[in-house]
């Protein structure tokens, strides 16, 4: 346990300067960007020359970069992340409407990503170079190669619009009917996880495979052990290692996979806001939602390193 609040210390400070730079390289890149926040602010009013020095002036767009950068990420501390030049509303309260529901559909997502590839992965292991190993390996090889916007328009033309089984878009709030939202995030989960699944499918599969030809399985089950007691209680724990490893790294998919889904679904979610707001030239609030996916992303990787020190003993011995 010790060893565990250790490396997990480490962990959290190096994410101190993680966090940093990217809130600089966010500040970068929207700062040399060709949005000019006085113009998006003014957009349609034709405002005079005057008018956008003094708002320029007035928001600090003329201080020094290094000044801007400071007062950002000041702004940043206090939980302000600008105002949009649109609505004239904060960007954070714009950000915590949408981010719940891009959070149900990437967890939701990645509750199914898990569920399949633990299935498909360890069932083509138990059953190598057999028939059940042979088509899962076809359809996780078919499930890699496509992407996860295709299956979406697919999803929505077969079982949407000619079943009917499925709504095509929108959103229900789960706090209004638990089944309507099923049903509204059951296709775009769907779409967004499979791809993950089916390469995790493969990851697991190789773990599996690995371990089972170890001589504690052989020897568990020579002395009389049941083969599923084996797996189950043994051979998955020591797989999992590496695919924790490579679902850290899919949850980045899965947020960036959310943008494009939630604009083929008409899900109100953070990608939908970050479309809209390129689309309207807001760059108050892309900045916004760039920061908090970014963030996000480290948060949710923290988390599995943590996950991967509880599964890997060899890894807390080090420590």
């Amino acid at each position: 346990m010790i060893a565990v609040v250790r490396i997990l210390a480490r962990r959290l400070a190096l994410l101190v300067p993680l966090l940093l730079g990217i809130v600089l390289f966010v500040f970068l890149v929207m700062r040399f960007s060709d949005v000019d926040p006085a113009s998006a602010f003014f957009q349609g009013a034709n405002p005079t020359p005057q008018q956008l020095h003094d708002f320029r002036e007035r928001n600090g767009l003329l201080d020094p970069l290094p000044v801007r950068y400071a007062d950002f990420v000041g702004d940043l501390l206090h939980g302000d992340l600008g105002t949009s030049a649109l609505t004239r509303a904060p960007v954070a309260d714009q950000v915590a409407t949408a981010l719940p529901l891009t959070l149900q559909l990437t967890f939701l997502g990645l509750g199914v990503a898990v569920v399949l590839a633990l299935a498909g992965g360890v069932t083509a292991a138990v059953y190598r170079d057999r028939l059940p190993d042979q088509v899962i390996r076809v359809v996780s090889l078919t499930g890699v190669a496509a992407p996860s916007f295709w299956l979406a328009l697919l999803m929505i033309q077969y079982l949407a619009v000619d079943r009917g089984w499925f709504p095509a878009g929108g959103y229900v709030n789960p706090a209004d009917s638990f089944t309507g939202w099923l049903r509204t995030m059951a296709l775009p989960a769907l779409a967004l996880s499979l791809p993950v699944a089916a390469q995790l499918t493969r990851v697991v599969r190789t773990a599996v495979v690995e371990e089972l030809d170890k001589d504690y399985v052989r020897t568990a089950i020579g002395s009389g052990l049941p083969p599923r007691v084996v797996v189950g209680r043994n051979v998955l724990r020591n797989a999992l290692v590496n695919p924790l490893t490579v679902l850290g790294l899919r949850v980045g998919y899965l947020l960036g996979g959310a943008v494009v889904i939630e604009t083929i679904f008409s899900l109100p979610g953070m990608g939908k806001l970050m479309i809209d707001a390129v689309q309207n030239g807001d760059p108050a609030v892309v900045q916004g939602v760039v920061l908090t996916t970014a963030t996000g992303f480290v948060v949710v990787n923290l988390v599995i390193d943590v996950l991967y020190l509880l599964v890997n003993p060899r890894l807390r011995e080090a420590a």
